[in-house]
């Protein structure tokens, strides 16, 4: 049994949606948008892309531990596949991590690569960037772009 007295039955992408939007509620991006929309556009992204359940699960929860909403204990104990939890630890950066190491290990990771090309689309949107000051805006177009090189995307 997992946590809750759960089965060792995966939790449904439902499910998974709803505990990233209620792990990430009070959270908003850098444009003051609710963060659930971010996750909710790489989720659709890797959909669109062709990925399977376990990527679009990780699709949802690909912040949760970077960002302190979800514990990485949570995560080892949560009743999700072992690649669904690889794929969130692949893409949860660590402090003072290059961004050379970084890309490694998603490289490193299977299904990893495609939710965060998902996750660099969304993050790279023109009109999502647009509402950002002129440096911010710069600095994360270059940083967006950088990432994208080390990851062989387009």
């Amino acid at each position: 049994m997992t946590p809750a007295g759960r089965s060792a039955e995966p939790l449904s992408l439902s499910e998974v949606e709803a505990l990233a939007r209620e792990a990430h509620a009070a959270q908003q991006d850098k444009a003051g948008r609710p963060y659930a929309e971010h996750l909710q556009a790489v989720a659709e992204g890797v959909r669109r892309r062709g990925g399977d359940d376990e990527q679009i699960a990780a699709a949802w929860l690909h912040d949760s531990v970077e960002d302190d909403a979800l514990s990485e204990r949570w995560l080892t104990d949560a009743p999700l596949t072992p690649r669904t939890k690889d794929i969130v630890l692949a893409l949860t950066k660590r402090t003072g991590e290059p961004p050379e190491t970084y890309a490694e290990r998603i490289l490193a990771t299977p299904g990893a690569r495609l939710v965060k090309e998902a996750d660099l689309a969304h993050n790279a949107d023109p009109a999502r960037l647009a509402v950002l000051d002129a440096t911010t805006r710069a600095r994360l177009t270059a940083k967006y772009a950088t990432m994208r090189a080390l990851l062989g995307l387009r």
